[in-house]
């Protein structure tokens, strides 16, 4: 059997698929020249919109971008607390802190990998007590799935809480018949290249029904701009998508949701196919899943993902480092007990190989090297 390395995500393979009508789409962007804020722009936000079953899409220059806008427009700053997980990418709480604000690290829940409602229960207090005021959460969507959003509405609304939904890695998924992007208060998701829907770059989006919302949105998007770019009525940033940007992701909207079929058709294989002491994800009852990672829990991880190298086989480790435990984050509080499930998943979670091209016989090598790693 071949121990040739296998990509992790293979972008090569979509490329070949797309190849043609991705190059006439930037052919046309380099003809008529409108290099920042293009008409691609504009369709693509209509085209997000109307696939999330939102009034609003704002695109902007990158998922964290994306986060940092909203916050700015919702006014957080010092003083604020921001509930969000630890077991996460930095992002979602760079951009709290980055602000001024404080975020409160909550627990995550075994079954989903997302933030756990009761965790974020015992956090308020603890907020409060450090003099913080509580203002939103930041739910995370891991690996592809929706947070329990319906166990969180509760709590924002018995807190006076909004509810951002960092979709960076789920968009295109649902939770009770409804796509991300149309969940929480506000939601953002990312375009990075790995990502299920990913550029050729940084890119990302926000999902609003608000009209006053949006219009900040785009003022901030532009340096905080007012009536033309020379007047500006608050601080902003440099968050715009470039039309090309915008023009490769059209060509790949075109195809998405026959991908999402796919990287599911793949997720059932492994879910098949998994030695039985290894803890397959679950995608729980009222959800989708875009199966951004495919993300295991196994004891002997760090034996087994060198057994696994040594076959050519890649993996990842999403995250090996939770967020309270890194020097910029270990002076925010976190919620009472510590975050054990985000410490227990730190030391279990691998993530296997995971695209919408991964093959019948390419997923079988695969899973009898996992077999083989798992005997040894």
């Amino acid at each position: 059997m071949s121990s040739a390395p296998l990509p992790f995500i293979d972008l090569k393979a979509q490329r070949r698929r797309l190849g043609p009508q991705i190059e006439a789409a930037i052919g046309r962007v380099l003809e008529h020249g409108a290099f920042i804020m293009g008409p691609e722009v504009r369709e693509l936000e209509a085209q997000l919109a109307a696939y999330a079953g939102v009034k609003h899409c704002i695109s902007c220059a990158s998922g964290t971008d994306a986060l940092m806008m909203v916050l700015m427009a919702k006014g957080i700053g010092p003083g604020d607390a921001v509930f969000c997980p630890s077991f996460t990418f930095a992002a979602t709480a760079e951009v709290v802190a980055l602000l001024g604000a404080s975020p409160v690290f909550v627990d995550v829940r075994e079954d989903d990998f997302n933030i756990d409602p009761q965790s974020l229960a015992a956090a308020i207090p603890v907020a409060e007590a450090a003099g913080l005021t509580p203002r939103a959460i930041i739910a995370v969507d891991l690996f592809g799935q929706p947070a329990d959003y319906r166990a969180l509405q509760p709590l924002a609304d018995a807190h006076g809480l909004w509810i951002l939904a960092d979709a960076a890695q789920s968009f295109g998924a649902s939770y009770d018949n409804r796509r991300v992007g149309a969940l929480g208060d506000v939601a953002t998701t990312s375009f990075f290249p790995a990502k299920p829907l990913g550029c050729y770059g940084d890119g990302g989006a926000i999902f609003t029904h608000d009209d006053d919302f949006r219009d900040v949105l785009h003022s901030i998007r532009v340096h905080g701009q007012g009536r033309d770019k020379y007047e500006n009525v608050r601080l902003g940033i440099t968050g715009r998508l470039d039309t090309m940007q915008a023009a490769v992701l059209l060509q790949k909207m075109t195809i998405f949701d026959d991908e999402i079929a796919a990287r599911n058709a793949v997720a059932d294989r492994y879910a098949a196919g998994l030695p039985k002491s290894i803890a397959a994800p679950a995608v729980l009852a009222g959800r989708t899943s875009v199966w951004a990672q495919y993300t295991v829990l196994l004891d002997n991880r760090d034996a087994v993902q060198q057994a696994l190298q040594a076959e050519g086989i890649p993996t990842m480790i999403y995250y090996l480092r939770p967020l309270h435990t890194q020097p910029p984050y270990a002076r925010f509080p976190q919620v009472p007990g510590g975050l054990p499930v985000t410490d227990r998943l730190a030391q279990r979670v691998l993530s296997l190989p995971m695209h919408p091209y991964l093959d019948v016989p390419t997923q079988e090598r695969i899973l009898e090297a996992v077999h083989r790693a798992v005997a040894a």
